[in-house]
């Protein structure tokens, strides 16, 4: 659905100087500055694909939704979306993309709901008939009805998110683009929109590409995950293989009977590894011991077994790392 060739983006502006010499220098100068955005991305995506596309600030994503949408071209590179060129054919991608912006609306503040979705209608050539069919199944999975007949302006957030979401859908586009579609949204509401994302890709397999700051998100909705840093790719596969190459670290709490018989350097004893091999932090208020350690070095069954040779543990607690703290690691310092 989705080829993304070896595209490059770079933006060109005059060069600025400092002070008030430097404005007017400024003025006649014709020195330039190339700020090279995205650099060499290349990805393919499937059919009924549920994508997150994600990055820190700046990384080069909503660049690169641009350049897919047909917004920006590419300064080297191709993007083909359905077969066909965004850029070069902006009209018939239109008609096969929709794009949800958590930020910003396409609907008129004014108008009542119900008017907008009259007009996008008659913008898309959308049949009479195909508007009642869709309108059916966007009330169900949008509950767009309570709400229908209202201004935009005086919706909330989650209403406007809503609509949003069921007006980018009105003309069953093959591709959505999904940027942070759940921004400031309570829990409630956060789950009903990802529940529609869901119910929408399964029963038209619309391809569904999503970048947000939320991992839940991801977790939630994408099999898949393609991360960008400055400007370029650094990962591209799925969240399994995300964590188990990258998540190694796991966590284990143990509840024992005697605290103080246990130390940190018996334990690496009876383990038979180096003290520097993992972390140990003791809780003896609690009588809590936390140990984090590689789990490609050591297994539950090898620690416990290790504690209870120096104290009864009567209870256990097993914590993998989280998606959040992974992400967190590769945007800080990059993948290995």
């Amino acid at each position: 659905m989705i080829e993304v060739k070896h595209i490059y983006k770079d933006f060109v502006s005059p060069k600025k100087y400092p002070g008030l010499k430097g404005a007017i220098k400024g003025l006649f100068s014709t020195e330039k500055v190339v700020k090279r955005a995205v650099e060499d991305i290349s990805f393919n995506i499937e059919k009924g694909e549920i994508v997150g596309y994600i990055g820190s600030n700046g990384a080069g994503k909503s660049t690169t939704i641009k350049m897919m949408t047909g917004i920006l071209n590419p300064t080297k590179g191709e993007c083909l979306v359905n077969g066909l060129n965004p850029s070069k054919n902006r009209r018939k991608n239109a008609k096969n993309i929709g794009v949800v912006f958590g930020q910003r609306t396409q609907l008129w503040w004014d108008l009542p709901l119900s008017e907008s979705f009259t007009i996008l209608k008659e913008i898309y050539n959308v049949s009479d008939e195909d508007y009642e069919k869709r309108m059916e199944f966007l009330n169900k999975v949008l509950e767009l009805q309570d709400f229908f007949d209202k201004p935009v302006r005086t919706l909330s957030l989650g209403q406007r998110m809503r609509a949003d979401l069921g007006a980018a859908l009105l003309h069953n586009p093959k591709v959505l683009y999904l940027d942070e579609p759940t921004i400031g949204l309570d829990l409630i509401v956060k789950d009903n929109i990802r529940n529609a994302i869901k119910e929408i890709n399964e029963k038209y397999q619309t391809t569904v590409i999503l970048t947000t700051h939320d991992i839940e998100d991801i977790e939630e909705l994408c099999s898949r995950i393609i991360i960008i840093d400055e400007g370029k790719k650094i990962y591209d596969g799925s969240l399994q293989k995300l964590k188990d190459t990258y998540g190694t670290k796991r966590k284990v709490e143990m509840e024992v009977k005697q605290s103080d018989k246990v130390n940190k350097a018996k334990l690496a004893g009876l383990l038979h590894i180096s003290e520097n091999d993992f972390q140990m932090e003791l809780d003896k208020t609690n009588n809590v011991l936390s140990i984090i350690f590689d789990k490609s070095m050591l297994q539950i069954p090898q620690i416990l077994s290790a504690v209870m040779e120096m104290s009864e543990v009567s209870d256990i607690q097993i914590q993998e790392t989280e998606l959040a703290e992974i992400v967190k690691e590769i945007y800080s310092h990059g993948v290995a």
